[in-house]
């Protein structure tokens, strides 16, 4: 199984266009990469390939992977569909850009399809694709051999989807397996708790791609100069993720969804070395895995 980080970084990329935070402002004096939003391509077999998300940033994050570039044919493209871990806006905008592809297959949680029955809407008017509800637990299978399984952990809604008439968990984890090499991956970009069963899932897999958002609970005041907000957005801090990943040092554990205001973008960061010294990594946009 072969799994690209197309983008690792949390909504509106690093740096952000309307934020002169330091890492922000490290990238733009060229002392820090940016990074784009966070997504993932995984393929079995290397000629089908799988989106888990689609960020707003898919169009550049495609034309910068060869392994996803089209053909034989004229208009023919190897990605085969999108996965969808939830219904956040920086995760599901970029369908809109993969509207002129034919027969993409859309799979996500029953919430999750229902707040995006406004894109569908539009979405069908330029291609037949197929929608299908991703059950909790239950595993599917995808062209190129993988099997996936989707794990509920959280609950949080997106701002815009308001109630929804629509029950079950908005937010899940992916764990991808590969029958061919027996290789797990597990990924989890939005993990607002540590549920209970998740340490099973993490001891099982080869890579686990973990929320790394935020560093601290109060990291995005301080930086910004704003105060609140963060503890509703349901990601869990790195101080509160990262003494559960030390329990498991045979696995590869990465950090991914990195907000623009944390401090282990920056590799000479007293943060950073603190995820060194626990085995645990920071990768840069284009990382190529393979398990």
């Amino acid at each position: 199984m072969k799994v690209v980080l197309l983008g690792t970084a949390a909504g509106g990329g690093v740096p952000q266009w309307n934020c002169a935070c330091g890492p922000c402002a490290k990238v733009r004096a060229g002392a820090l990469p940016a990074r784009t939003q966070d997504c993932l391509a995984v393929s079995g077999n290397g000629v089908d390939w799988w989106l888990l998300n689609a960020s707003p940033d898919i169009r550049t994050q495609i034309t910068a992977t060869p392994l996803l570039d089209p053909g034989p044919g004229p208009r023919d493209t190897p990605v085969r569909g999108v996965l969808f871990t939830d219904a956040e806006v920086d995760h599901t905008l970029g369908l809109l850009t993969l509207r002129g592809a034919v027969g993409l297959r859309v799979h996500a949680p029953a919430t999750v399809l229902h707040a995006l029955d406004a894109t569908r809407a539009v979405v069908d008017k330029y291609a037949e694709w197929t929608w299908r509800q991703v059950e909790p637990e239950q595993t599917f299978a995808l062209a190129g051999g993988l099997e996936v399984t989707a794990f509920p952990v959280s609950g949080k809604r997106p701002r815009y989807a308001g109630e929804s008439p629509v029950a079950g968990h908005w937010v899940v984890a992916y764990r991808v397996f590969d029958p061919a090499t027996g290789g797990i991956v597990l990924y989890a970009p939005c993990l607002a708790g540590w549920p209970l069963g998740f340490d099973d899932l993490v001891a099982e897999a080869d890579a686990v791609l973990l929320d790394g958002t935020f560093y601290a609970p109060s990291e995005m005041g301080a930086a910004t100069g704003r105060s609140g907000g963060q503890s509703a957005m349901g990601h869990l801090p790195i101080t509160h993720t990262l003494p559960e990943l030390r329990r498991h040092p045979g696995v590869r554990r990465i950090y991914t969804h990195l907000n623009n205001t944390n401090p282990v973008l920056d590799p000479d960061s007293d943060e950073h070395a603190k995820l060194r010294e626990a085995g645990v990594e920071v990768l840069p946009d284009g990382a190529v895995l393979e398990v």
